[in-house]
């Protein structure tokens, strides 16, 4: 390959991951434009999962065998029975200087593995098995680091890898690293974006985001959508009396009940949605699975040696509180049972749509009527309708 064409290539492979929306998708860039850039017929990305001592593969293009998804769930192979990088796992490098990419061959380990005692036929025997001729395995390092691996094989029959490839595949590998590096600080963006910083919930534009998914959802499918909105009681009182340090942690603490009882309902979000105010988005769930954990919310909350308690209000599309044309009448309901459950000092969560018929409910009455002042707001909590 001349220098030209192995330069587009490199610069393609840069290009490709940059402009992937997604993690799994700069993997598959990845893979697929070194695959391309070596004259390969498939390529894996893996990631080295040190915690369960096994390379874990995250992506597989091009030509797969029967047993190779695109994107496997748990693809992974022992580390143990790679000898050849064992050591290179608990490495680190510095000044850029890193591992150099090796090839292996269908009749057996090439170069420096060829002469290991010991070594074990595990690349071999899976290129015997999937009728593959030759592979070169670059190691990724990321932040000096053992990362993962790329790896590129050849069909049987075809020119065997040679060093010339070895060395350019080292070089593929460290634009991979490059390219990961930068999807992890968009990623880590994003997740801020998207985040409380206090409590780690997600925040109110995180919300407002799914919410609309959601509403599509359920236009499209019929899929159950339930608000949970809550309003954590005491919260001054604890700030004024204990200091905002003593507060903080109350709030994290809630946020952590809010978590668990979210997770009675697969796939809830949990939020914070500022201040003391806090909520959980369900879709899927029925109505009366929502309010089963809304209860044990309002248990929970109860229990924190912090605190008094949370006045909780749910909306849920299982219920007749009408017509949604947006997330914002949802929202109106939840917050408008919320406000009724502190005015009447509940110890359980208030339901939209489930103490009258349509309008006579006074939670959707409420939801309804034109928009109130702060001081209208205040007042309406501090009464029974």
């Amino acid at each position: 390959m001349g220098e030209d064409r192995r330069l587009r290539a490199v610069v393609a492979l840069a290009q490709g991951m940059a402009a992937a929306p997604a993690p799994r998708e700069a993997y598959r860039a990845a893979a697929l434009r070194a695959c391309e850039a070596l004259a390969g017929s498939f390529a894996a990305l893996s990631v080295w999962e040190r915690d369960r001592g096994c390379l874990r593969v995250l992506v597989n293009v091009g030509a797969r065998a029967e047993d190779e998804e695109e994107f496997p769930e748990d693809e992974t192979y022992p580390v143990y029975e790679f000898p050849e990088i064992t050591e290179f796992l608990h490495e680190r490098w510095a000044g850029g200087v890193g591992p150099s990419a090796w090839v292996e061959t269908a009749g057996g380990p090439r170069g420096a593995s060829a002469a290991r005692a010991g070594y074990c036929h595990q690349r071999v025997a899976a290129l015997r098995r999937r009728g593959r001729g030759c592979c070169v395995v670059a190691p990724v390092v990321l932040h000096g680091r053992a990362w993962g691996e790329l790896y590129v094989a050849r069909r049987a029959g075809v020119a065997v890898f040679d060093r010339e490839d070895a060395d350019f595949a080292t070089v593929l590998a460290s634009v991979v690293a490059a390219g990961i590096a930068q999807t992890e600080r968009l990623e880590e963006a994003r997740r801020l974006a998207f985040t409380d910083a206090l409590t780690g919930l997600a925040n109110r534009r995180a919300v407002d985001m799914r919410l609309d998914e959601a509403l599509e959802r359920h236009r499209a499918e019929g899929a159950v959508v339930s608000l949970v909105v809550c309003d954590l009681n005491g919260l001054k009182r604890v700030n004024d009396t204990r200091g905002h340090a003593v507060g903080d942690r109350l709030l994290e603490r809630f946020g952590s009940v809010l978590s668990l009882c979210g997770a009675m309902l697969p796939g809830t979000l949990a939020a914070r949605l500022g201040g003391d105010e806090f909520c959980l988005l369900a879709v899927g769930p029925s109505g009366d699975e929502v309010v089963r954990a809304a209860e044990e919310l309002c248990r929970r909350a109860a229990e924190l040696e912090l605190g008094d308690g949370v006045a909780c209000g749910v909306a849920s599309t299982d219920d007749p509180i009408g017509p949604l044309r947006s997330g914002r009448r949802l929202f109106r309901l939840a917050d408008a049972a919320q406000y009724r459950a502190k005015a009447l000092r509940a110890d359980r969560p208030v339901v939209a749509g489930r103490e009258g018929e349509g309008e006579d409910d006074p939670v959707v009455r409420l939801a309804d009527a034109p928009p109130k002042g702060a001081a209208e707001r205040r007042a309406f909590r501090g009464r029974v309708p």
